[in-house]
């Protein structure tokens, strides 16, 4: 087998950076995601957001601006609502995100799919990547790696104990609403590599296996980038060698490094994870 064929080709080289740049930065962001028992955030954030996809295409709207507000005004509405306590957190997410993924669908079935692939919404197009996006994600992942660094004490402290956070003065309020606007961003600009079905297991998987190997909250960051920018590159290669998309090869080697961890993994460490969610 040929490994170092497809880099010949700079369509397969611009899919490889952008696949490992957004791996990386699904498992920066999902670190939060998962320790802050928000997993379904993020796939119901995922789902929101496609409706802004579909109003955006329809409308002729710049498709970064319409999904890009929309996933934010979704983001915060969603952060009103669990915080309120009024409902569970996920009847919430379910009603906002599920009503704004239907609207999405009955745009396209009332109007036609046009403008930007609706395939390519929900599955991903990682081949049909331009130098500009590669950028884009570069610069995000730069931008909330940044952000970690400087406020890593505040998150920590908001993630871990949130109820003491908002005691102590911290504005936990702020901190939540700016983690899901960087979701929603997350999400729009890894949208085109995995498409908005497989978002969800891409921000959670890598930050999961993580949690599994350390109990230290700086190693669990380092770890689960460096796990999630791993399973897009091993993934596009797979992807090509095997001629299938590139979205569902990167969370199958996710899923499949999962399965080797949990495995090899004593009880100790599964009970460690199980009371991590508590």
């Amino acid at each position: 087998m040929d490994l170092l064929g497809p880099y010949q080709f700079e369509f397969f080289r611009n899919g490889v950076m952008v696949a490992t740049l957004a791996g990386g930065l699904c498992g920066l962001v999902g670190a939060f995601v998962v320790l802050k028992g928000m997993s379904y955030i993020g796939h119901g954030l995922s789902h929101a957001i496609f409706g802004g996809f579909a109003a955006s295409a329809l409308l002729g709207v710049n498709f970064v601006l319409g999904a890009g507000a929309w996933g934010i005004a979704s983001a915060l509405m969603i952060n009103g609502v669990t915080r309120r306590r009024v409902i569970g957190a996920d009847a919430a997410i379910g009603v906002i995100t599920t009503a704004s993924f239907a609207l999405g669908l009955a745009l396209f079935a009332v109007f036609g799919r046009q403008g930007q692939s609706f395939d390519a919404a929900l599955f991903g197009s990682i081949l049909g990547v331009e130098p500009a996006q590669v950028w884009g994600i570069a610069a995000l992942f730069a931008v909330v790696g940044a952000l970690v660094f400087v406020f890593y004490r505040p998150l920590l402290f908001t993630t871990f104990d949130p109820e003491v956070a908002t005691a102590s003065g911290l504005p936990t309020a702020r901190i939540d609403a700016a983690l899901m606007v960087v979701l929603a961003a997350t999400i729009l600009a890894t949208m085109q590599v995995l498409g908005v079905t497989l978002i969800a297991a891409a921000l959670v998987i890598p930050a999961t296996v993580a949690r599994m190997l350390t109990n230290s909250f700086s190693r669990l960051l380092v770890l689960a980038t460096v796990i999630g920018s791993a399973t897009g590159f091993v993934g596009m290669n797979v992807s090509y060698h095997l001629d299938i998309q590139s979205g569902p090869a990167i969370v199958l080697v996710g899923a499949g490094l999962f399965a080797v961890v949990f495995v090899a993994s004593g009880s100790s460490i599964r009970g460690r994870l199980a009371v991590g969610h508590h």
